[in-house]
């Protein structure tokens, strides 16, 4: 068992929670059966798995011990004070990977891009991912000045969307290059047009900002039109990952009926 917080292991996942380590290491840390399950599913081998006494009986994290154990992973028994210093969560469930940076492709060419921008708050960037995973996203590109991916908030609201989705954190002149050939929308408060009045079978990328500081200048000078969420009078804004999975579940639907889903 390991008992000490300068085990090797034990220090690298402690330092994984800072971003810049994450980038450096390309490494990223996922706590729980649930989490642990999406990486087996992903066919994904972590570098290793830490995990305590508790977790080892629960019968639900056996049988993904075992297969991680099988496939070479290695798995330590750590006390249940070392799995409190390396986990993120408030009440840890005392299972945790560290795992490589998902290598999933971008598509050879693509006609539905989602730009994430400016959004801030981890939680939102995990709800967008999961919604966009589910409704045929086919890549997400990040503004700079949007939340880190992989920050544990992220990943855990994702509930294995890194390992469906192609996710980029780009400059702004990475993305403009990338959304060549596309009709470009921008969700905005004042839009143009409601958002089931659009197009939405053509190719085309949509741009959703932060609830604090809305859209960039860049996002707003990129996009070639607005468009919006109809709202009662008294209510100001809707919650981020709520309004841009309305957005997403009604393109979705277009897209659905024209065919064009995989």
């Amino acid at each position: 068992m390991i008992t000490s917080l300068s085990n090797d292991k034990v220090k690298l996942t402690r330092t994984l929670a800072r971003r810049r380590v994450r980038e450096r290491e390309r490494r990223f840390i996922m706590e729980g059966i649930r989490m642990l399950s999406e990486v087996v599913r992903a066919e994904v081998l972590p570098d290793f798995v830490l995990h305590t006494e508790a977790a080892a009986r629960n019968l639900d994290a056996i049988p993904l011990l075992n297969s991680l154990a099988q496939r070479g992973v290695p798995c330590h028994l750590v006390s249940s004070e070392v799995m409190d210093t390396c986990a993120d969560t408030v009440t840890p469930p005392g299972l945790l990977a560290v795992v490589p940076f998902p290598d999933v492709p971008p598509p050879s060419r693509t006609s539905w891009t989602l730009v994430v921008d400016n959004v801030r708050t981890p939680g939102n960037l995990g709800a967008i991912l999961r919604t966009a995973a589910a409704t045929g996203v086919e890549q997400v590109l990040l503004s700079p000045g949007t939340v880190d991916q992989y920050n544990p908030k992220v990943v855990r609201g994702g509930a294995g969307a890194h390992f469906r989705l192609p996710i980029f954190g780009l400059e702004w002149d990475d993305i403009r290059a990338r959304l060549r050939r596309l009709d470009v929308w921008l969700a905005a408060i004042r839009g143009d047009l409601p958002y089931t009045t659009v197009n939405w079978a053509r190719p085309l990328a949509l741009i959703v900002g932060g609830e604090a500081r809305g859209a960039s200048s860049a996002a707003i000078e990129l996009a070639s039109g607005r468009v919006m969420l109809p709202m009662a009078r008294e209510v100001e804004s809707l919650n981020a990952a709520v309004a841009t999975g309305v957005l997403l579940y009604e393109i979705y639907r277009q897209r659905r009926i024209e065919g064009l889903l995989k």
